[in-house]
C-alpha cells in the first residue's frame, strides 16, 4: 500500500499557523512507518560499500511515494530529487544521510538487534537514513499539494565510515550538481531526545589514517648489536612521534596521534623482521591538517634511521573538519525553533571525531546538526562506536520535523 498518498493535505485557504501545524501532521503521519523501517535497517546492517539491501529498501520506499530515485551503478547509495512544477531552474537544497554500519558486535537486548555477526549500526546511521527518508516522503506530499517552493535533493551516501569516505564518490558522480546548500544531522548520545545541538564554524576534526611498516634483517635477542632491533625501533616511534608532534605543530590546533594497532614478532628470543603500527591523526585546525603529513614523515624517518631499519608509511588524508556555514546554521536554528520550540536548540562543542560530510562543505555551503538521541533519564554510557550504543527512536520524528521545516523556510539559495 502506498502510504505516502494517504497522508492528509491542507487546503490553500488555511492560515499560516494552520499550514505549519498541518505540515507537522503530515510528518507525524510517516513516523510509525519510519520506526519500523529503522528497525529493519538496524537488524540488517551492512558495511561500507556493501549497502546493497539498504539501498534497495530506501529506493523502494521512495518509488512507492511516486519519486524516482537514482541508484548508483555499483548498487550502494542513491540520489533522489523532489522537483515541484515551476522550480526546475532553481538550485537544490540537499539533505544527506550516511547508510553504512560498523564492524562492531552488538551488545543490546532488542527484538531488532543486529542479525549480522560482528556488524552493527553503532553510529546511528539507521537513524540518519530514516530521518532523511521521512523528510523526503513528507516533502513529496507537500510538493503534490503545491506547498513546496524549491527543489530538494536526497543523498543517501555509502561508506562514511571509511577513509577518505563515500562522500567523494557521490560528489564525483554529480550529487552536488545544481545544489546551493546542503544539510545533515548526526546522532549525539550526550543530548536528550528533543534537543538539537548547533555550532557555527568547525564542528568536527580532521581525521587521517596512518599505517607504518618497519623492515629489518631479524636476528637473535642475544645479539641485538649485530642486527636491527626492530621492536625497540617500533616502540620508539610509537612513543616519540605523538609527543614530538606537540612540539612541531601549534598545540592550539589540538593535533593528536593515537595508535590503535601494533604488532611484531612471535617468539621471545627472536628479533622480528617485520613490525607494524596503525593509528589515526586528528586535529581541529585546517592548517595543521595540511602540515601533518610532512611532519609525521620527517619524524618517522629520523627515528627509523637511528636504528637502521627500513620503513614505509602509508598516510591517508581522510577528511577535513566539518565547518558549518553561518547562514546554514541560522536556517537549521529557525527550522528547529519553528518545528520543535525555542527551547530545543543548544550550543554544541567541536568534536575530535571525523565526518566525511566535510567534503560536501568544501564545495557548497551547509551545516550539520547534532540530533539528541539519549532517552531522558538514561544514565547508561551509550557512546558512538560502542557495542551498547542505542538511539531513542523518538529522535526520528524530531529530525524529520526539523529538516522538513528547513525546506519550507524562506532563504536565498
Amino acid at each position: 500500500m502506498d502510504q505516502a498518498h494517504e497522508a492528509p493535505v491542507a487546503s490553500d485557504s488555511a492560515s499560516t499557523a494552520d499550514q505549519h501545524a498541518h505540515v507537522l501532521e503530515i510528518a507525524a503521519h510517516f513516523v510509525p512507518e519510519l520506526v519500523l523501517f529503522r528497525r529493519d535497517l538496524h537488524a540488517n546492517p551492512e558495511l561500507s560499500r556493501a549497502e546493497f539491501r539498504t539501498t534497495a529498501a530506501i529506493a523502494a520506499k521512495l518509488e512507492r511515494a511516486g519519486l524516482s530515485p537514482r541508484v548508483r551503478g555499483v548498487g550502494s547509495g542513491l540520489v533522489c530529487d523532489i522537483v515541484p512544477p515551476g522550480t526546475e531552474k532553481l538550485p537544490f537544497l540537499a539533505f544527506r544521510a550516511d547508510i553504512d554500519a560498523l564492524p562492531v558486535e552488538e551488545d543490546n537486548e532488542l527484538e531488532f538487534r543486529s542479525r549480522v555477526p560482528g556488524v552493527m549500526h553503532a553510529c546511528g546511521h539507521d537513524i540518519h537514513t530514516s530521518v532523511v527518508l521521512g523528510a523526503g516522503l513528507t516533502l513529496a506530499e507537500l510538493a503534490r499539494a503545491g506547498r513546496l517552493r524549491r527543489p530538494v535533493r536526497l543523498i543517501f551516501q555509502p561508506a562514511e565510515e571509511t577513509m577518505p569516505g563515500g562522500a567523494l564518490d557521490m560528489i564525483a558522480e554529480g550529487a552536488l550538481y545544481g545544489v546551493s546548500k546542503i544539510l545533515s544531522i548526526h546522532c549525539d548520545p550526550k543530548l536528550d531526545v528533543g534537543l538539537v545541538g548547533l555550532r557555527t564554524g568547525p564542528l568536527t576534526a580532521a581525521c587521517d589514517l596512518v599505517s607504518l611498516t618497519l623492515d629489518g634483517p631479524g636476528g637473535h635477542t642475544s645479539r641485538p648489536h649485530l642486527t636491527a632491533d626492530l621492536v625497540y625501533a617500533l616502540a620508539s616511534i610509537v612513543a616519540e612521534v605523538p609527543a614530538a608532534l606537540s612540539r612541531r605543530i601549534d598545540p592550539r590546533a589540538g593535533l593528536s596521534l593515537v595508535w590503535g594497532q601494533i604488532g611484531a614478532g612471535n617468539a621471545a628470543n627472536a628479533i622480528p623482521a617485520i613490525g607494524t603500527a596503525k593509528g589515526t591523526i586528528r586535529t581541529l585546525d585546517q592548517d595543521a591538517w595540511n602540515q601533518a603529513p610532512d611532519v609525521v614523515h620527517e619524524l618517522i624517518d629520523a627515528i627509523a634511521a637511528k636504528f637502521g631499519v627500513k620503513h614505509s608509511l602509508d598516510y591517508v588524508q581522510g577528511v577535513p573538519p566539518v565547518v558549518n556555514e553561518a547562514e546554514s546554521v541560522a536556517l537549521l536554528r529557525t527550522a528547529a525553533s519553528r518545528s520543535l520550540g525555542g527551547e530545543t536548540v543548544v550550543s554544541t562543542p567541536q568534536s575530535l571525531g571525523g565526518e566525511d560530510f566535510a567534503w560536501y562543505l568544501q564545495r557548497v555551503p551547509g551545516a550539520m546538526a547534532r540530533l539528541g538521541v539519549r532517552t531522558p533519564g538514561d544514565k547508561a554510557a551509550r557512546d558512538l562506536h560502542q557495542p551498547t550504543f542505542l538511539a531513542d527512536e523518538g529522535s526520528i520524528a524530531v529530525g524529520v520535523r526539523m529538516l522538513t521545516t528547513a525546506a519550507l523556510v524562506d532563504w536565498v539559495g
